[in-house]
């Protein structure tokens, strides 16, 4: 049963989230911190099959009948009113929105009600990195909505990479609501530093298998190299989005299957087994706010290739732990991996200063401290009655 109204003296805190999988991949290590600060942690999202994980972590749990990707304008209205709902009976002293969809709906829920709103981006989205006809039309509308969203009172932005606070702001967003932290950390207690496998050099690719993270160059690099004769495995571990316009087709997903030296895993449960098998992460993605799969591939000591784009280039750092290249270039990709491909010790320093990095930059502990610093900053500007 849900709780009628606030039924504790700690603060509560909501996580509102589109799906069920996304907070379980992404939010646990921040949600944890702020459980152990003393916040009453409540998560509104999607369910899927997840729920009973976030219930067992003793959070609070409130299902909501969410169509993500959906565009009928009865939807939005929907879940809107359903989110607003839980909002006037939770009465929250704090929102946290998870990512850009979130953060609209959870604004337009929120709106008039005395709720300090922390909006969050994990980078910004097709919208703003497409050149479709349809992102062009719909960017300039996002950029209205934002400036109304985030500039007003009991309202902030949390974004991953400095590039994303300078394209917040650049959109005429005040500079003092907008707040950086890297990512939502990496248990480096879990993830520790794996040895290389035997046989074959073997790349690791993990995440969704979309157009915008660069699948399509990293297929046609690989080919490049089974062309020159240089043997090299590709792992991809991931799953289609159809709620997300640049999901790669399955029918081109099949293709894949049939090449040699490609191995599609499906979705893992364990990124382990993945850095158990390969040699070398990469990411050729366009953008990104700061993937988790490079993290969790340098906790693991592995070196990586990854696109020279906001995001990446935050925990790929070219010549320290790994090689950055040129977003949607082949022939730039192929060069790189098998420079990494023919040189063990290079893999070695690389995969050992990349779990240095994560162990200074990005542990959980350390993402999760900040992140509560920043719930209780809000908060108590908020009660100050100061500008947020």
């Amino acid at each position: 049963m849900q709780p009628a109204a606030k039924t504790t003296n700690l603060p509560v805190l909501v996580y509102l989230v589109t799906e069920d999988w996304y907070f379980l991949s992404h939010r646990i290590p921040m949600a944890l911190a702020a459980q152990r600060a003393g916040y009453d942690v409540h998560v509104a999202t999607h369910v899927v099959n997840g729920g009973d994980r976030i219930k067992a972590l003793g959070f609070h749990l409130h299902p909501l009948n969410w169509r993500r990707g959906s565009v009928n304008p009865f939807d939005l209205v929907s879940i809107v009113r359903d989110v607003r709902a839980l909002y006037k009976r939770l009465k929250p002293d704090l929102v946290h929105h998870v990512a850009l969809q979130p953060s609209v709906i959870g604004s337009l829920a929120a709106w008039r009600l005395p709720v300090t709103q922390l909006n969050a981006f994990a980078g910004l989205g097709s919208t703003f990195t497409s050149q479709s006809l349809k992102s062009r039309i719909v960017r300039p509308v996002l950029k209205t909505v934002l400036r109304w969203m985030l500039n007003r009172r009991r309202s902030a932005a949390l974004v991953q990479n400095g590039d994303d606070r300078a394209a917040i702001t650049a959109i005429g967003i005040d500079a003092a609501r907008v707040f950086l932290i890297p990512g939502s950390g990496v248990d480096v207690d879990v993830l520790t530093p794996l040895p290389e496998p035997d046989g074959v050099v073997t790349l690791g690719y993990v995440g969704r298998l979309l157009e915008d993270k660069g699948l399509r160059s990293l297929i046609a690099a690989h080919d490049l190299l089974m062309q020159r004769g240089v043997a090299v495995k590709l792992l991809i571990a991931g799953q289609t989005d159809p709620a997300n316009p640049a999901s790669i087709p399955d029918a081109e997903i099949e293709t894949w299957k049939r090449r040699a030296n490609i191995t599609l895993l499906g979705h893992v449960n364990d990124v382990r087994d993945v850095w158990a098998k390969a040699h070398i992460a990469v990411l050729p993605s366009r953008r990104e706010g700061l993937p988790k799969s490079l993290l969790e591939a340098a906790a693991c000591g592995r070196p990586m290739i990854a696109s020279d784009v906001p995001g990446c280039r935050e925990i790929a750092r070219h010549g320290v732990n790994g090689l950055l290249v040129p977003a949607d270039n082949a022939t730039a990709l192929a060069a790189a991996i098998e420079r990494l491909a023919v040189d063990p010790a290079l893999r070695r320093q690389y995969g050992a200063a990349g779990r240095h990095l994560v162990e200074i930059e990005f542990s959980s502990e350390r993402i999760g401290g900040k992140t509560v610093a920043l719930y209780d900053g809000l908060l108590g500007r908020a009660l100050a009655g100061a500008a947020l």
